[in-house]
């Protein structure tokens, strides 16, 4: 399939889950992308439990459409179930196991079994695929009598795995090593998964779960996490999970070592082309991100700048004496300036009048970044959007209410009172518009 047989393809697929303008930018982030360095993926042992057929499916359409991630797996389940079945002893530790000789010996084949599990699942669907359960990761024993025969990698062999991807093979590792005098043992798939992405710096890492992504303190789904934003107030907030405090730690320090363009996402098998290829996605998106600055007014903003970002994303010429005629309350923006919410305050309430977010920095998560904290500190807000605007839905989910007109739509959070509620929606359908279409446009 040439390159752009492989693009056709891939648009018509991807035009099923996301937008033209998504697709448009997956195929200039990805389709250039060399085959090694597209993405590593890491399949938990129990969504081969209970989600194999999805995982086969997903695995194949990448790489039916020309691209070809590293394919990592656990057998966390699997290992329960056998080493149980067999009596032996391998009590959990610090999250491995104790590896003795005899429970080593069933963990080795578990762990080849569940490799070729599979492998054959994708080659059932006409998919190429290449096993990898030795010859990739040298590795030691880990210094403590607590985990007995388990394996810290000391190094990565990835150019057969290179070349299989370079060839369009699918590449499945296995977590298992072997020492300088060539004993097999076991390692976290985790370790295997940063190992292999840090040899092979991908665009992307993804963790593939039951869950389908890191939960928020009500459970939902939290679609992005902003690092250089979010981190610390998600670590230390006791409502945080253990499970997602601890994979958002080992997510931070991963891409603390990954090019900046690098992200991490964690989602379930039947959503990974959904994540990969669309700006909401479905899962969680985690990226380094940067730092949303809380300006007071003006004075601290190149507005020039952000008169560019204003007209970039909403397509309209900005009235010219707008920064002069407006008096912000506050301001969020991305120091690249490719996000921005601009309050003022209406009637004493907070109104939105600005929420500006290039495609780039909706994909990375910045934009959901500015919405959390703007709500965060403004409990209370209403704004207005254009009846045809694209986004309505989204705000839809995210306001208490909302007013419909045949030209605009007003939104309201954090308000109660009718008569509040009233004078708000009057006051947002009165106030002059601030965009004007470009002379000549349409």
């Amino acid at each position: 399939m040439t390159q752009s047989q492989t693009q056709d393809v891939i648009a018509r697929l991807l035009t099923n889950i996301g937008s033209r303008k998504e697709v448009e930018q997956y195929l200039r982030n990805y389709a250039s992308v060399d085959a090694p360095k597209f993405a590593v993926v890491k399949a938990s042992g129990s969504v081969i439990e209970t989600g194999l057929d999805a995982l086969a499916s997903s695995l194949s359409f990448l790489q039916r459409v020309g691209l070809v991630p590293i394919v990592v797996h656990g057998g966390n389940v699997q290992l329960d179930r056998a080493l149980s079945e067999a009596g032996v002893d391998a009590p959990v530790v610090k999250g491995l196991r104790k590896m003795t000789p005899a429970a080593l010996e069933v963990a080795r084949r578990v762990l080849h079994a569940t490799n070729l599990r599979l492998v054959e699942a994708l080659e059932a669907l006409g998919t190429r695929v290449r096993p990898f359960t030795s010859g990739v990761l040298e590795v030691r024993k880990v210094e403590s009598s607590d985990l007995g025969l388990v394996g810290e990698i000391v190094s990565v062999r990835d150019a057969a795995i290179a070349q299989a991807a370079q060839a369009g093979i699918l590449p499945i590792v296995a977590p298992l090593g072997e020492t300088a005098k060539g004993q097999i043992l076991i390692i976290h798939a985790d370790a295997v998964a940063r190992s292999l992405a840090l040899a092979v710096k991908p665009h992307k890492v993804v963790y593939l779960n039951e869950t389908g992504g890191l939960p928020d303190a009500t459970g939902a789904i939290r679609s992005a996490v902003n690092l250089a934003e979010d981190y610390e107030a998600l670590v230390a907030d006791p409502r945080t999970g253990p499970e997602s405090r601890r994979k958002l730690v080992e997510i931070a320090a991963l891409l603390a070592e990954l090019p900046p363009t690098s992200s991490v996402s964690v989602t379930s098998p039947d959503h990974l082309a959904k994540e990969l290829f669309t700006h909401r996605g479905e899962g969680t998106l985690v990226r380094r991100g940067e730092r949303v600055v809380r300006h007071e007014g003006w004075s601290d903003i190149d507005t020039a700048r952000l008169r560019t970002l204003l007209e970039d994303c909403f397509g309209r010429a900005l009235d010219d004496g707008y920064f002069e005629a407006k008096a912000p309350y506050r301001v969020y923006l991305a120091e690249s300036y490719r996000a921005t919410a601009i309050l003022t305050v209406e009637d004493e309430v907070p109104y939105l009048d600005k929420f500006a977010v290039t495609n780039e920095a909706q994909g990375e998560g910045i934009g959901g970044s500015i919405w959390q904290r703007l709500r965060k500190e403004n409990p209370k807000l209403f704004w207005r959007s254009r009846s045809q605007n694209a986004i309505n839905g989204w705000y839809a989910q995210n306001a208490d209410g909302l007013y419909k007109t045949d030209k605009w739509w007003v939104f309201w959070c954090g308000m109660s009172s009718f008569g509040e509620i009233q004078r708000s929606v009057e006051r947002a359908l009165t106030m002059p518009a601030t965009f004007h279409d470009r002379p000549g446009s349409t």
